[in-house]
């Protein structure tokens, strides 16, 4: 993975919040909390959940509802200006400490937190591996780390479609940035990765769902310009963003309507125990 692939600065967290939020990632954060509500946390003070790529806060708005009242929520972010976007949202709601971290380096002590929570990140992680055992590390033994990731392209029209789209565009040099966030699908990769760093009980399950815009155009605008295949395009030469919106929006509205746009979403939701 490039570098460039998780450089969400300048006006893609904005964008990405406005018209990928609801789109992609409010249902799927809806599920991941209900999950985590499930592990029923102590309801004393003390109880610590990590989350991990905040991202612009939809995921932890979740979490913080979902959680019990003397619960901490501490949700961080390798971008600063995506964390920016959340604070503005989210800034006085009691119980949330923000803190910019590196998934591959999280800066706490070990056995920290009863859960680790992730909405979408771990595919933007150069090692995985070292992530995971990042997570393991800073769980106490009985706590559990709980993401989800995208399945395939081939599952998820509406990256297929911008992936496909965009690299019409430039046939001799295409963008490769939607092979990121839709390539960390293979069960038994992400079983061996957290088995690797030491988890138990590992579970993954498959989630079908629908994702809906107001239009074929206004999810066109984040696909291109809410995630760093802007700078893609930007630093390539021969084609404007307006056009290649115009392009995915076209496409999208042929296969799956328009005003709203309605359309089917699939991600792998994992579940994995620190034992001791």
């Amino acid at each position: 993975m490039k570098q460039a692939d998780a450089r969400f600065a300048g006006s893609i967290p904005e964008t990405y919040h406005t018209h990928l939020g609801p789109l992609f990632f409010e249902p799927y954060a809806a599920d991941l909390a209900a999950r985590l509500a499930r592990l029923e946390l102590s309801p004393v003070p003390g109880s610590r959940v990590l989350e991990i790529a905040a991202g612009t806060g939809i995921l932890t708005r979740h979490l913080r509802g979902a959680l019990p009242q003397a619960a901490t929520l501490v949700a961080t972010d390798l971008n600063e200006p995506m964390l920016e976007v959340a604070r503005k949202r989210l800034g006085s709601t009691p119980g949330i400490e923000w803190r910019q971290a590196d998934a591959m380096a999280l800066p706490f002590p070990d056995r920290k937190f009863d859960a680790v929570v992730c909405q979408f990140g771990l595919m933007f992680v150069p090692d995985k591996g070292l992530a995971a055992r990042e997570a393991f590390r800073v769980l106490r033994p009985g706590g559990r780390f709980l993401f989800n990731v995208w399945d395939s392209l081939e599952e998820n029209p509406l990256g297929r479609v911008a992936h496909e789209t965009v690299a019409s565009f430039f046939p001799a040099d295409p963008p490769g940035f939607y092979l990121v966030p839709f390539g960390l699908h293979d069960t038994a990769e992400i079983s061996a990765i957290l088995a690797g760093a030491g988890f138990e009980e590992i579970e993954v399950s498959a989630v079908a769902l629908r994702g809906e815009a107001p239009s074929a155009e206004h999810a066109a605008v984040g696909l291109v310009r809410g995630s760093p295949i802007l700078n893609a395009i930007e630093e390539r030469n021969g084609a404007r963003p307006e056009a290649i919106i115009a392009a995915v929006a076209a496409a999208l509205a042929r296969a799956h309507g328009d005003r709203p746009l309605r359309v089917p979403m699939r991600a792998l939701v994992i579940s994995a125990l620190r034992s001791r």
